[in-house]
């Protein structure tokens, strides 16, 4: 019986035992998650973002039912705005971080070099944030709208209300971010987009304070009901509340999602074009 023929050498010499494949966008969602979940700013921004959520929502709650309800013919999940909107200003500051904090250290150079991709770099980024912040806000919203409809004694949420404080509400905080995310790639600087962002929240609000003449009544009412503040608390509600005709239920949510698709877009062209 023969010998087998031993393989010749290759002509290149070394090959590496491991096996070599072309990376994909999992290989990227894995990157982006050990990321966010190693450092130390995920952990602080979300912790404050469950603890206002909690402290806050239930404060209110509590401070309802020793008034004897005082939520009028609404649930009392309605509560949970008061909880939510601080905690927005934590997702916003995250959803900056995720992308601003890797050019303030140079860090993005590493991760373009190890996925020439772009696109894929910020699609794995994107998505990552999106579930980790729905997820976390999912929960904690439903925990807390259970306590504060047992500690309230107002009318029992129907099921569409439970699913826009709860689905609705965390999908909303989750584009927000998702939004300051964008605007982080588009700045490229951590202090200027969180900046930019909180402007976004609070400048439309503030400024329809002063427009007090008639002449400027029209824009009054237009800041005022697609404020972010006012597009959140009209989530919980079924019909336009400041206005007849501003958006109210599921429709913040499709506004506030089209906005982030407009400005996430303009992110990945300049991605694309520019130098890191």
């Amino acid at each position: 019986m023969t010998a087998p023929t031993p393989t010749p050498p290759p002509p290149y010499g070394y090959v590496s035992p491991i096996p070599v494949r072309r990376a994909h966008l999992g290989d990227a969602l894995a990157s982006e998650w050990t990321k966010i979940r190693s450092v130390r700013s995920t952990m602080w921004t979300l912790g404050t973002m469950v603890l206002l959520m909690v402290v806050v929502g239930l404060g209110v709650a509590a401070i309802a039912a020793a008034e004897g309800g005082g939520v009028g013919a609404e649930s009392a999940l309605t509560l949970g705005f008061f909880g939510t909107l601080p905690a927005s200003i934590c997702v916003i500051t995250l959803g900056v971080l995720t992308i601003s904090s890797e050019y303030g250290t140079g860090m993005i150079r590493t991760t373009l070099t190890a996925c020439p991709s772009r696109s894929r770099v910020l699609t794995a980024k994107a998505i990552v944030f999106f579930l980790l912040v729905f997820t976390i806000t999912l929960v904690v919203t439903f925990a807390v709208g259970t306590a504060q409809v047992a500690m309230v004694d107002a009318a029992q949420p129907t099921g569409a209300e439970w699913a826009r404080a709860t689905v609705g509400v965390a999908a909303f905080l989750a584009v927000l971010g998702l939004l300051s995310m964008a605007v982080g790639a588009l700045v490229r600087h951590s202090a200027g987009a969180i900046t930019a962002m909180i402007g976004v929240l609070l400048l439309p609000l503030v400024a329809s304070m002063f427009m007090l003449t008639p002449a400027l009544q029209d824009l009054q009412k237009v800041l005022v009901t697609y404020a972010v503040p006012s597009q959140l608390i009209a989530l919980y509600q079924s019909e336009p509340l400041f206005t007849d005709s501003g958006p109210a239920g599921w429709e913040t949510l499709f506004v506030l999602t089209g906005i982030t698709a407009a400005v996430l877009g303009g992110a990945y062209a300049l991605l694309n074009s520019r130098d890191v």
